[in-house]
């Protein structure tokens, strides 16, 4: 998760938010990504619209940080193909 402190400010007769190139690599967004934005008291909420491809999950993997052996221990029962 990434998080920024950023400043909503005027564009033509509306207000922006602009997002820096850390935060869109972070969610996975680009220029002419659909977002969808969920307006509440005090609480703004956009979420990218679609998800990402495995291409894109395959791009992102990091194997220092998800790599690893999922099971250390040895088979044991049924999984064992003799």
């Amino acid at each position: 998760m990434t998080t920024t402190v950023s400043q909503i400010s005027v564009w033509g007769n509306g207000l922006a938010l602009r997002l820096t190139k850390p935060m869109a690599k972070a969610a996975g967004i680009a220029e002419g990504t659909a977002v969808r934005v969920i307006a509440k008291p005090g609480r703004i909420v956009i979420e990218a619209e679609t998800e990402p491809t495995l291409e894109d999950m395959l791009a992102a993997f990091d194997p220092k940080r998800h790599g690893g052996e999922l099971m250390a221990f040895e088979p044991v029962g049924a999984e064992v193909i003799g």
